[in-house]
């Protein structure tokens, strides 16, 4: 089995511990693009115990406090899809009414070319991340 997130981290680790990890993922148009990623192997997260399922939603409603607070989005899509990696993960993405593809999914045709310096003030933005996502994820799962 070739898995990238067995493989690589999957992005740049805002937090992780024995059973899984936050990263921030490289989106070109969509600074602040999280990924909750469970760090053991499973393909479906029915697979997953009872507690582990809550641990992974516990995270990824951190990761969105923290998103909302940081980034201010208009909305916050969630997505557990796995067609293309098998291996349970949640992405979080902060979405905003002028990103490249708003109002349909990020991964929809574009519906317009967002600005160089809306996404640097985005990137600059998503900088912040790391402390809030630690901060929600330590209450969250303590």
């Amino acid at each position: 089995m070739d898995c990238i997130f067995c493989r690589e981290d999957g992005g740049d680790i805002l937090w992780k511990d024995d059973t899984l990890r936050v990263v921030l993922a490289d989106e070109q148009d969509y600074p602040g693009f999280c990924r909750v990623i469970w760090n053991q192997h499973v393909a479906e997260f029915s697979d997953l115990a009872d507690a582990d399922r809550d641990r992974v939603m516990r995270a990824v409603n951190a990761v969105e406090r923290a998103m909302r607070r940081v980034m201010k989005p208009v909305k916050i899509n969630l997505a557990s899809l796995g067609n293309q990696v098998p291996h349970v993960h949640w992405h979080v993405i902060p979405r905003f009414s002028n990103d490249a593809h708003f109002p349909l999914p990020i991964w929809a045709p574009r519906q317009r070319t967002v600005s160089e310096a809306m996404l640097s003030q985005r990137r600059a933005q998503a900088t912040l991340l790391r402390d809030a996502v630690r901060g929600e994820i330590e209450q969250a799962l303590a």
